[in-house]
């Protein structure tokens, strides 16, 4: 298999960052608007639970609700329940509830509830509940809706799992569950008789089997409306990528490789890339920097094939020595240990400052902390790495100025440009990056960075670069005897 078949292609790439791209984007407005729309929805069911189960409980007869308790907990009624419940007879419970002087009452409570029910679209339960007793976790439905039978008064059935643990007093929030009657939206508030104990609670159940059913189409809406979307994106996204960036570039790497220079040959017989690209844009400057350097070589080859032997060999030689004369002169002007510029190189500047005077200019001077101590307690090569890593901390602070150690412990930094614009933020800076170094206790004495600086700016009537130099040189010693006042003196 050649390296052709091999290679993973921009276009490759590209298609596959947008085709992510548009789907996550997809899916992600998809789900957002799917989940804002649920959350709205239930919150809506909720709350109307919430409102009506307080309602009821609110209007119901605590007092009246505690007499019917007490009546259906007799073991006499529960033998009449399960007569009428077996002959499917209200009559027995009918008369029974009449000889006790609860049937009125409980004929007025029932008929509101059958009446409140009526006016609330999607209520599908309205019931009173009471506890039969917590060792049994079962519940006794005392009064329902009109459509229930009487012989239910009275019926015990194990307590639905959203309220084993509940207590009356602190029933829960709202909730929706799927359960043997459906999607339920339900909730439960306590009713209170006049002592203000509470016997009992009022569940109210909204039905949401409609809206579960329109929640499942929405999502299959969302799902293909976001296939469409990004059907239709995509199809734009390709044709607009392979206008704008693949097919141009298939053209120049296709005209790339046909370029075979050699000497004596024209532009043409070579294979210069020539397309029909002018374009303002990166693809238009690729181009032609392609062809500019084919050109180029194109150009060189036949010049260098038109001179003789001799006279390349000359030139080879002279530029040889040329480079190892430009070598030996950058060595002569560079630190061995920091590869920044050395005395030499900054008197050689100086030199240069006194031909030409600039009329701004500042001078940063840094003295290393406890070089000597850590030269003495551990060694040169770390004395070494300390003075490295100082140089570093420096040059990473002034990256557009010239930094010279001109002393065995001491650097000199001449800011001009952009450095010199931002010299006292950029000065600020560098006194920080120290301190946090040498702050760091934990770490080896040769790696807690630690230097003494100080800056000076040339003033108006500075006639040489020295006067700068002087002052500079005294602020950075009023910093050192600072850090020995903080920290003591090594000597």
């Amino acid at each position: 298999m050649t390296n052709e078949n091999k290679r993973f292609s921009i276009r490759i790439k590209m298609y596959i960052f947008v085709t992510l791209t548009v789907f996550a984007v997809a899916a992600g407005t998809a789900m957002i608007a799917f989940n804002t729309s649920v959350n709205r929805i239930n919150a809506y069911y909720k709350q109307c639970a919430s409102d009506n189960a307080k309602n009821v409980a609110y209007f119901i007869d605590g007092d009246f609700l505690a007499e019917l308790k007490a009546v259906v907990e007799e073991e006499n009624f529960q033998k009449i329940r399960a007569k009428a419940a077996e002959d499917n007879d209200d009559a027995l419970i009918k008369e029974y509830l009449r000889e006790k002087g609860l049937w009125e009452r409980f004929c007025s409570t029932r008929d509101y509830i059958s009446a409140y029910m009526g006016n609330i679209k999607d209520m599908k339960y309205i019931y009173v509940v009471a506890r039969d007793n917590e060792e049994t976790a079962k519940d006794m439905y005392l009064i329902s809706d009109d459509s229930s039978p009487l012989f239910k008064i009275g019926y015990c059935e194990e307590r639905e799992e959203e309220s084993q643990e509940m207590d009356l007093n602190d029933l829960s929030e709202p909730n929706i569950s799927k359960g043997d009657w459906g999607w339920l939206c339900s909730d439960f508030e306590p009713v209170y008789d006049s002592k203000g104990e509470c016997l009992c609670f009022v569940g109210c159940d909204f039905g949401m089997d409609d809206v579960m059913k329109a929640r499942n189409r929405l999502r299959i809406y969302l799902v293909l409306g976001s296939l469409g979307f990004v059907a239709v994106v995509l199809t734009g996204a390709v044709l607009f990528i392979n206008k704008l960036l693949i097919r141009p570039l298939g053209a120049m790497t296709r005209e790339i490789k046909k370029f075979k220079p050699s000497e004596h040959l024209s532009y043409e017989e070579a294979g210069v890339i020539d397309l029909d690209i002018d374009r303002n844009d990166e693809i238009g400057e690729i181009y032609r920097c392609i062809r500019h350097m084919e050109i180029d070589t194109i150009d060189k080859l036949n010049d260098l094939y038109s001179l003789q032997a001799d006279k390349l060999k000359a030139e080879a030689d002279i530029k040889a020595q040329q480079q190892q004369i430009g070598q030996l002169s950058i060595e002569t002007y560079k630190d061995a240990l920091t590869g920044v510029g050395n005395k030499a190189a900054y008197i050689k500047k100086t030199e240069d400052f006194t031909a030409e005077y600039p009329k701004e200019f500042a001078i940063v001077m840094v003295d290393m902390n406890n070089l000597k101590r850590i030269n003495d307690e551990y060694g040169h090569k770390s004395g070494d790495h300390y003075i490295k890593g100082c140089c570093r901390m420096i040059c990473e602070a002034y990256k557009h100025s010239p930094v010279y150690r001109i002393g065995g412990d001491e650097f000199l930094v001449l800011l001009q440009g952009t450095d010199y614009q931002n010299r006292r933020s950029i000065f600020e800076q560098v006194k920080k990056v120290f301190e946090e170094s040498y702050s760091h206790t934990e770490a080896d004495p040769w790696e807690r960075f630690s230097a003494a600086v100080g800056m000076a700016e040339k003033a108006s009537d500075d006639m040489t670069l020295d006067f700068v130099f002087k002052r500079a040189d005294k602020a950075m010693y009023e910093n050192k005897t600072e850090f020995k006042k903080k920290y003591g003196s090594y000597r």
